[in-house]
Formats: structure tokens, sequence, C-alpha cells
């Protein structure tokens, strides 16, 4: 028997039962789409979050306070000095950085403190991460304005009581966050006038940029975010001159950091991240939790191959008459071996194919909605999930049909005739 021959006998057999075929294919479409819109999901997770990181600069350096090994996320405050004979982190480091003949490879440095604070405006309040800054924060964090403008060398001579607003900060206090430059909101009581409101951007390496507030830098010292000395900062944002340049930098930083606090190598009471760690964090995690869903998905292959095996076999039972005919004529063990596994892997590869199509559809949805939700959030449908969840799937019909063919084709000519 050819293999042409075998195709068009698995066709005609899996018509004759149509509604069992049907039910036996869903179980494979079930679990193609499943693995087709979770390796989606995940994929696009991947591509938001790094490219959220990416958007602000492959030049960014980012220097905290404490040891590398130490607890704590970036930015949060877990970074700073714990009281263990570490120096913190002070506007004298920022200004160091700055040296052309010490880190040529420094373009330019934007030293930050953090904290959240309670935020109101009439009856509305929100409490959200505040940011006291320089000027040059705007250029090397790349923001935009979508209205208004930054800080400035007066704002910051002055210690003006000004803010500016990330747009899911603006919209919590006043439902939008257009045409509010000039108003007039409170932190921790204390008046503060809006001067800008930045675009949105989403999610970055430390939460979204848009629920966020920034002020001056020495305004946040006096006034708001306390530290144990006056000069203290908890994050310095450093823009290498080109992004090849950033490895040099990190050594330029690390040298000028190191005679400072006078550590030696080794004993870094700082830490210096770049872009790509960053990245290679967060592409670590999203990896992970790809291959998670992908398994988790995979699990329904599993059940749709086992109902191929089930169904295989009850119709390796009702057709026992049939099977001893077609050996009594002549037909070879490898002929019914060929005939049975065409059939099971013919029921799996249909079930792909349909399946590919549903698991796009999934993923396009979920596009949908967190399109309408005012999420930038993108399934992936990767050519590599397609042939591995089709492939995959053509291999369990196959694998889940070698019991059952090889079952009908050990069967006894003589036997099989007299079965009832």
């Amino acid at each position: 028997m050819t293999f042409t021959q075998a195709l068009l006998e698995a066709l005609e057999s899996l018509n004759g039962n149509k509604m069992r075929s049907g039910l036996t294919v869903l179980g494979i479409v079930i679990g193609v789409a499943a693995v087709i819109a979770m390796l989606a999901v995940g994929n696009g997770a991947q591509a938001s979050i790094t490219g959220s990181i990416s958007s602000i600069g492959t030049n960014l350096l980012f220097v905290f306070g404490g040891a590398p090994n130490q607890e704590g996320p970036p930015g949060s405050g877990g970074g700073r000095s714990n009281g263990n004979n570490e120096r913190p982190l002070t506007m004298g480091d920022a200004n160091a950085l700055l040296d052309t003949y010490a880190a040529p490879s420094v373009e330019m440095v934007a030293p930050a403190i953090q904290g959240n604070n309670l935020l109101t405006f009439s009856s509305e309040k929100t409490t959200t991460s505040i940011s006291g800054v320089t000027p040059e924060y705007y250029t090397v964090r790349n923001l935009e304005l979508a209205e208004g403008e930054f800080i400035n060398q007066e704002h910051i001579l002055g210690r003006m009581s000004v803010v500016i607003l990330g747009p899911e900060t603006a919209i919590a206090l006043f439902g939008h966050a257009d045409g509010i430059v000039g108003e007039v909101i409170r932190i921790e009581g204390q008046p503060f006038r809006i001067i800008g409101v930045l675009v949105a951007r989403g999610g970055g390496a430390f939460g979204s940029e848009d629920n966020a507030a920034y002020i001056p830098f020495t305004t946040a010292q006096a006034r708001l975010i306390k530290r144990s000395t006056r000069d203290e900062v908890d994050v310095i944002f450093v823009q290498a001159t080109t992004a090849e340049s950033v490895p040099q930098a990190v050594e330029e930083i690390s040298n000028i950091l190191r005679q400072r606090h006078r550590t030696p190598v080794g004993a870094d009471d700082f830490t210096v991240f770049t872009q790509q760690d960053f990245l290679s964090i967060f592409e670590s995690i999203t990896g992970v939790l790809t291959i998670f869903l992908g398994g988790i998905a995979g699990i329904s292959l599993l059940v749709g191959g086992i109902g191929i095996m089930n169904i295989m076999l009850v119709s390796v039972t009702e057709r026992t008459k049939e099977i001893g005919l077609r050996k009594a004529l002549g037909a070879r063990k490898r002929d019914i071996l060929l005939q049975f596994l065409t059939e099971s892997s013919l029921l799996s590869l249909i079930g792909g194919i349909i399946g590919v199509f549903f698991g796009w559809l999934i993923a396009v949805i979920v596009e949908q909605v967190a399109t309408a939700t005012g999420n930038n959030f993108i399934p992936i449908v990767g050519t590599d999930a397609i042939l591995l969840s089709t492939g995959f799937s053509a291999i369990i019909g196959l694998f889940f049909g070698i019991y059952p063919a090889s079952r009908a084709a050990s069967l006894e000519p003589v036997e099989a005739l007299r079965y009832e």
C-alpha cells in the first residue's frame, strides 16, 4: 500500500464517522490554540517590557547606593546605605562624575531623590511616586512633555513649589490629563503649582512612569523627602556619550566612586546598572514565564493525544472483521500499520491547523481587549510557535496512534474474521 492510498482510505474512514472524528479533533484544536495563545501572550509581554526599557535610551546607566548583592528594588530606597559603614551617594558624587578627564565617556548626570507622597486636589487624592530632580533629568530619561515646561535652573535655585505630573496621576486627580497647567495641588498638604504634564510612556524599569510626579531637587530636599545628610541622593542617572561607550562609562564611574568612598575593588558600596542589565533580568523572567505558560498549554495537547488513542482503539475494535478480511486478501502487517497511523496523524494534523487559527484569533482578541483598556500590549504569534505546536500535534497523533495501529496489525486473520 502506498502512502497516497493510505491517505485516501484514512480520509474515507474519518468521513464515515464525522461526529466522532470532530470530537477527537476538538481536543487537539484546544491544545494547539492554548499553546499558540499562551506563547503569544508571553512573547508579547517580553516585547512590551523590553521595549519600554529600551525606549529610555540604550546609553543610560543607573547608580544606586549599596553593595551589588544588597536586596531591595532599585530606586525604591533599598539600595541606600543601611548603616553598615556604607557611604550613601551624594551630590558630590554626582558632580564628580562630570569630570571630563576622569570620566570622558559620561555625557550628562542627573541625581534624584525619591519617595511616595499623598497628592490632593479638591476632594480627589492619590498616593504616587515623587522624585526630586534637576533639569538634566528630562534629557537623561528621554522624557516628553504633552504640555507646559520642565523644571529649570530658576526653579532649583528658588526652591519653588512647582510640579510636573505623569498622565495617570493627572487623571487620578482631575479626570483628564490636558488643560491642567497652572492648577494648584497639594503634596502632603503643601501647595504646588502644576507647570507641565508628561506624555504617556507606560511601564518602565521602576514601575509605571505615568503614575509619578516630579518636583525641583532642592524643594524635595528641604520640604518633602528627608535624608540622613543634606546632600544625600537615592540614585544617579548617567547618560553615556554613546551606546558603545557604556562599558567604559561603567568602569570610569566605578573608579571615581571607589576613590571618593575609599573602597577597594570587590568591596563596592554602590551598584552600577546598565540598560542591558535590566533587559537581561526581564528577558530571563519573561522567558521562564513563557516556557511555564507553554508547558501548561502543552498538557492540553497530551490530553488530546490520549483522546486520539482512545478513539483509534475503538476504531480497531469496530473494524476487526475488516482488518481480518484485508489480511486474508494479502494485506501485509505494515500496510495495516500505515493505514491506522495515517488516520491518527491526519486527525492530529487537522486539529493542529484549526488550532493555529483559533490561537491566532485568541491573540487578536487579547490585543483588542488590551487596547480597549488603554494598555499598550500586543501578543506576538511567532512562526516558531506555529511550527512547534503543529509539529508537536502531528507527533502526538503519530505517537498515540502507534499502539492502536500495532494492535490492529497484529490481529490474526482467522480470529479477526470470526470476531463478532
